[in-house]
C-alpha cells in the first residue's frame, strides 16, 4: 500500500521549527515536499547552540529549490509550480508572503485547488501582526509558569509550541485535503503559537475556573495520582513511579510487600492516599531508596506499574522500544554525520514510513525541479551564474 499523501505536492517556505514540522508530517506520509530556500541555503541551516539539530531533523524526505524569491525570474518559477501544487506552507513574518507576491490570494488566482497553511505567532485578533517565538508564546501563554517552579518561570525543554502549532496545521491542511474532495477548491489555513498554547493551558484554566483558586506550577501542585512522581534510589539514581489505579495500588502493595498499607483504612482509596500525603509520601520515599534503580524496574515491570527511568535524549538513541519497534529512521545529515532519527509516530495499517530522502544540501534538487518545468541546461545555467539560482 502507497502512502496516504503520495502524489501530492508541497512547496514549503519556512525557517525554523513549525512550519518545517508541517512539511515533515507531510513528507513522512507520502507529500512531495520542495523547501523553498535562497540561492545561500536557509538560515535555518547556519544555527548554532539548541539550533543546531532543527535543519537536519526536520529537512528528511523533502527536496531543496534553491532560488532568489525577489526576483522576476525565480517569481515565474514559483508561479510555474503554483499551477500544479496541492498545498503551500509557509511561516514567514506578517506580511512577508504578500510583499514577496506569494499571498494566499495571489496564488489561489493561479490554483483555485491550493491549499494554503499559513503558520503565525498569533491568529486574527489585536496581536496578528506581532512576530513571536517559541519562547516568547510559552511566556505569555502561561506554560513557562505552569514549567517552572513558583516564582521561577521556565520554558519547557524542546520546542513544544513550534512543534504542537506544525502539528495544527498539519491538521488543517489534512481537513482541507478531505474538503477538497467534495468541492474541488481549496482553502486558507492557519494556525498561530500563542493560540496553540492556550489550548495546552485549557485544563488549567478549567482548573481555576473550577477551583476559584490560582492554579499553582506543576512543581508545587497536588497530584491527581497518590503516588506521580520521581524518587531517589539506593545507588544515587532516580526512577518515576506512578500509581493510577486500585488495582496498581495492589499490586504495588505486593511486590513491596507492604500488606500493612494495604489494610489501612486511611490508604483505601487514592483520594484518601493524597490526604495522607504529608506522612505517606515520605515513607514511600524511605522505602523505595533502599533499593537500586534496577530493582525498582524490575519490581514496577513484574507488578504491571507506570515507571519510567530518567531518560536523556542521548539514551534514545540506544533504547529497545525504539530500536526493536522501528521508530528510529537511519539518517544522514548534510555535515555527513551518520545518525538515528525518530519517524513520525503514526502506525498506518499497509504502509511503512521510511528514508526516502536525508535532509537535502542546499539547491540540491534545483536541476531536476526547473527540467521539470521546461528549462533547458542553458536556462538552468544561466539562471545559477546570475545567482537566481543555486544547484549542487
Amino acid at each position: 500500500m502507497s502512502l496516504p499523501l503520495q502524489n501530492i505536492r508541497v512547496l514549503e517556505f519556512t525557517h525554523a521549527v513549525m512550519g518545517p514540522t508541517t512539511g515533515l508530517l507531510l513528507a513522512d506520509m507520502g507529500a512531495e515536499v520542495i523547501h523553498i530556500e535562497p540561492p545561500q541555503g536557509d538560515e535555518t541551516r547556519r544555527l548554532k547552540g539548541f539550533g543546531t539539530g532543527y535543519f537536519p531533523f526536520y529537512s528528511r524526505n523533502k527536496k531543496s529549490l534553491a532560488i532568489n524569491l525577489k526576483s522576476a525570474e525565480g517569481k515565474e518559477i514559483i508561479y510555474q509550480l503554483v499551477a500544479n501544487a496541492d498545498i503551500i506552507v509557509e511561516n514567514f513574518g506578517p506580511g512577508t508572503m504578500d510583499r514577496l507576491g506569494f499571498g494566499y490570494n495571489q496564488l489561489q488566482a493561479i490554483n483555485s485547488k491550493i491549499i494554503y497553511c499559513s503558520l503565525k505567532g498569533f491568529a486574527t485578533g489585536p496581536y496578528e501582526n506581532r512576530h513571536a517565538m517559541d519562547e516568547v508564546v510559552q511566556m505569555m501563554g502561561g506554560l513557562a509558569y505552569m514549567t517552572g517552579r513558583p516564582g521561577d518561570p521556565l520554558r519547557a525543554g524542546t520546542s513544544i509550541i513550534d512543534i504542537t502549532g506544525g502539528m495544527f496545521g498539519y491538521i488543517g491542511i489534512l481537513m482541507a485535503l478531505y474538503e477538497r474532495e467534495k468541492t474541488g477548491k481549496g482553502k486558507l489555513v492557519k494556525a498561530s503559537l500563542f493560540e496553540t498554547t492556550a489550548f495546552l493551558m485549557g485544563q488549567h484554566m478549567a482548573y481555576g475556573a473550577i477551583t476559584k483558586t490560582p492554579v499553582p506550577p506543576m512543581p508545587a501542585r497536588v497530584s491527581a495520582w497518590s503516588i506521580y512522581r520521581i524518587f531517589n534510589t539506593k545507588d544515587r539514581d532516580q526512577i518515576f513511579v506512578g500509581i493510577i489505579s486500585e488495582k496498581h495500588w495492589d499490586r504495588f502493595c505486593e511486590v513491596f510487600n507492604r500488606s500493612d498499607w494495604k489494610a489501612d483504612s486511611r490508604l483505601q482509596t487514592n483520594n484518601g492516599r493524597i490526604e495522607e500525603r504529608e506522612w505517606f509520601l515520605p515513607a514511600v520515599e524511605t522505602m523505595l531508596l533502599q533499593f537500586t534503580k534496577q530493582e525498582l524496574m524490575d519490581k514496577c515491570e513484574k507488578a504491571g506499574i507506570t515507571f519510567a527511568p530518567i531518560a536523556t535524549p542521548a539514551d534514545l538513541f540506544t533504547d529497545l522500544q525504539l530500536n526493536q519497534g522501528g521508530s528510529l529512521l537511519e539518517t544522514i545529515l548534510p555535515d555527513g554525520t551518520i545518525t538515528k532519527l525518530p519517524k513520525t509516530p503514526i502506525e498506518y495499517e499497509g504502509a511503512t514510513i521510511e528514508l526516502k530522502m536525508n535532509p537535502p544540501k542546499i539547491g540540491e534538487h534545483t536541476i531536476e525541479i526547473l527540467s521539470e518545468l521546461g528549462y533547458t541546461k542553458s536556462d538552468i545555467e544561466i539562471l545559477a551564474t546570475k545567482g537566481i539560482t543555486h544547484t549542487e
